[in-house]
């Protein structure tokens, strides 16, 4: 099984399950949208064992795990 293979067979099915038809509200990151995200340092479709190490959270747009570097108030790159 892939490390793609792994993650869909993990997630998808209970993803589906749960989400109660919400198609409109759910399945990409937009405004207005339902946030559930997570954020590892690395690759996980080159390392799968990235999903062990979770740096953020977000379930339901609020932020519940953040391990996340500050940022510096540095001018954004262009």
């Amino acid at each position: 099984m892939t490390p793609v293979q792994a993650l869909q067979t993990a997630y998808l099915p209970a993803a589906t399950m749960l989400n109660y038809n919400w198609v409109e509200q759910i399945g990409s990151v937009e405004k207005g949208k339902f946030a559930d995200l997570i954020a590892v340092a690395g690759n996980p479709l080159v390392d799968l064992t990235e999903m062990q190490r979770v740096r953020f959270v977000m379930k339901g747009g609020l932020v519940v795990k953040n391990d996340l570097p500050a940022r510096s108030n540095a001018a954004p790159v262009k």
